[in-house]
């Protein structure tokens, strides 16, 4: 039986109080990946500085992604109700994604037929429409019309599993959380030492690792459900009272050794791994600071907005970067002041897109289906911050 404080009542999720400290965060996460994609695009002309970039920036990319992947975990725990069936929890998660998908899918099938570039072929389209396409080890079907949409491929499969995970996690006796915790933070080590098995060609022409490699660890849905379900499993920590008190603070400063250990270690093992425990201790030292009404510098209004619209960011931003200033003309380099200016541009207009998207597709979609509905009663949107996707990112 759970120890938990939390009254096991139908309705009792409504009563968690909501966290803007973990809404804001996400906005840096996405910033991360942008980063990560921005200066290692290639336009550079100093090659001795796009060098170090590559090494030391592009890994921002994977602390993104594993921040994503813990906090959908942790928030749709947060807001369960138990009340729900798979079918109202299915409903709302679908809504919340596949309407931002469906348009940025169709703006980048409509930029591959019209701008050129890349051939559109069944083989990169149909995948990626359906969201399948991270389960195939073939970059050109992975990547499809917009290839950060590849991480939503491995969020339906934490959507189909959460309603068994949280019920297996909700039986786990409270000592126990801990050792759970642990032991699916060493399962991310035993991917990176399973991936050794696979073939080692073709080569990652961005990192030193081979493509199959790299699929295994990074892209693979079922190895990604593991920091997914750590999610889970601290969500419950922190609500059964079992939290260690670290703080926002000293959590965040966990990442510095966690991302130098990412840039230092080699092939599989830098991808993932480094990074679980200290994104664990941010997510649950988030969390905990909103619930005990301690200082967080990402509470903010303005963090908080940018938040709520980091899921349509991420979805636009490799669009802005193909077909936009920086990569319209394939190859052009410029020197160090002009190229930052071009990234700064680009991530205006992202920001603007984003917006776009944010206010004319997935808040209307949320607000028209998310919620049941009775005849005469309108949907209530949901609350911002609380379930938004992982949707998150790539690094390519």
């Amino acid at each position: 039986m759970s120890a938990d404080r939390t009254a096991r009542r139908p309705g009792a999720a409504a009563a968690h109080p909501r966290l803007p400290t973990l809404t804001g965060m996400r906005f840096v996460a996405s910033l991360m990946v942008f980063v990560c994609h921005a200066f290692t695009y290639g336009i550079f002309r100093d090659k001795g500085l796009e060098a170090d970039l590559v090494t030391y920036v592009a890994k921002l990319g994977f602390v993104g992604v594993g921040f994503f992947f813990l906090l959908s975990g942790f928030v749709l725990t947060w807001s369960a109700r138990e009340e729900d069936g798979p079918g109202s929890f299915y409903r709302r998660r679908l809504v919340k994604i596949f309407p931002n998908h469906l348009v940025t899918w169709a703006l980048g099938l409509l930029f591959m037929v019209w701008l050129g570039g890349v051939a559109a072929t069944v083989r990169n389209t149909v995948p990626s429409l359906l969201l399948v396409q991270a389960w195939f080890p073939v970059e050109d079907v992975f990547f499809g019309t917009n290839g950060p949409s590849w991480s939503l491929a491995a969020e339906l499969l934490f959507y189909l599993s959460f309603p068994l995970l949280v019920r297996w996690v909700r039986a786990v006796p409270g000592r126990l959380l801990w050792p759970l915790a642990g032991l699916l933070t060493a399962g991310t080590v035993a991917v990176a030492l399973a991936s050794r098995l696979l073939p080692t060609d073709p080569d990652m022409p961005y990192y030193p690792i081979s493509w199959y490699q790299y699929w295994f660890v990074y892209c693979l849905p079922v190895t990604r459900l593991l920091e997914f379900a750590l999610g889970i499993v601290l969500a419950r920590i922190v609500l059964s009272g079992r939290w260690i008190r670290l703080g926002l603070g000293p959590a965040l400063l966990t990442l510095v050794p966690g991302y130098a250990l990412t840039v230092w270690l080699p092939d599989a093992y830098g991808i993932v791994a480094p990074t679980v425990v200290p994104l664990a201790l941010i997510v649950a030292a988030g969390a905990a600071a909103d619930v005990e009404g301690r200082p967080s510098p990402f509470r903010g209004r303005i963090a908080v907005r940018l938040g709520e619209l980091s899921f349509a960011f991420y979805m636009v931003h490799m669009l802005v970067m193909w077909y936009g200033p920086m990569g319209r003309v394939p190859g052009r380099t410029w020197d160090t002041l002009p190229a930052i200016g071009v990234i700064a541009g680009d991530f205006a207009l992202t920001l603007v897109a984003a917006w776009v998207l944010y206010r004319l597709v997935e808040m209307p979609a949320v607000r028209r289906w998310s919620g049941a509905r009775t005849r005469g009663t309108p949907a209530r949107p949901a609350a911002p911050g609380s379930g938004t996707p992982a949707g998150a990112a790539e690094v390519r």
